[in-house]
């Protein structure tokens, strides 16, 4: 083999292991549709909430909630923002606007925001024991959520304290793999801390909600 046509095989050579490296690079899966974003995709919450006023008063109500992505716009830093209607129902007939909220995919995270509160949610690729600030984009302190990934499902949990004394907290969230969020619990309360009462766990304020989808698809 000539010294020109050695020259020009290496070339080649480099030129396809380029190519396969490329390739197999943009075959990664990032685990985007742990929470897919389209236009027209809808799921549909069955909600058991209970709101505690102070001791002893507290309401607690059954209903269902449909989130749908209505539409998506372009921002200033040129992210895709996905626009979420929230509605609710107590008999999946009737139906009345609860909120409206958002997604963004930024950085390789998935910011919901609600009421101007935004959230990082899940991260990409959703690695097992991965740890982040879930208030990364707000001005306030660092809450750290950490992710176990089964395979199909991810738990995100994002709150783990129970002092048994002076308050509880407890949150977290469940993707599914080609669905987005399937469940959604928090339990955040503070108890009772008069010197007659403390310790004994009497719910002084607080709520209880938890969310468990029963449907989903596209419009």
């Amino acid at each position: 083999m000539n010294k020109t046509l050695l020259v020009v095989c290496t070339i080649l050579l480099g030129l396809l292991i380029s190519c396969d490296r490329e390739i197999e690079e943009g075959q990664v899966d990032l685990g985007y549709d742990f929470q897919p974003l389209e236009v027209g995709l809808f799921w549909l919450y069955e909600v058991d909430q209970t709101i505690h006023f102070g001791e002893n008063d507290s309401e607690q109500t059954q209903f269902f909630c449909r989130d749908k992505i209505r539409g998506f716009y372009t921002n200033e830093a040129g992210e895709q923002v996905f626009v979420v209607q929230r509605d609710k129902s107590f008999d999946r007939i009737e139906w009345s606007l609860a909120l409206a909220y958002t997604w963004i995919k930024r950085d390789f995270s998935l910011v919901r925001t609600v009421q101007n509160q935004a959230l990082v949610t899940l991260v990409f690729p959703p690695t097992d024991q991965v740890i982040w600030n879930g208030n990364v984009y707000r001005d306030e302190a660092v809450d750290e959520f950490s992710l176990e990934n089964s395979g199909d499902f991810v738990l995100v949990n994002q709150e783990d304290s129970d002092d048994e004394v002076t308050y509880r907290d407890i949150r977290y969230e469940i993707y599914e793999k080609g669905v987005g969020m399937v469940e959604k619990y928090e339990e955040v309360l503070t108890y009772c801390s008069r010197n007659d009462c403390l310790g004994d766990k009497l719910i002084d304020s607080g709520v209880k909600i938890h969310m468990k989808l029963v449907g989903n698809g596209k419009d």
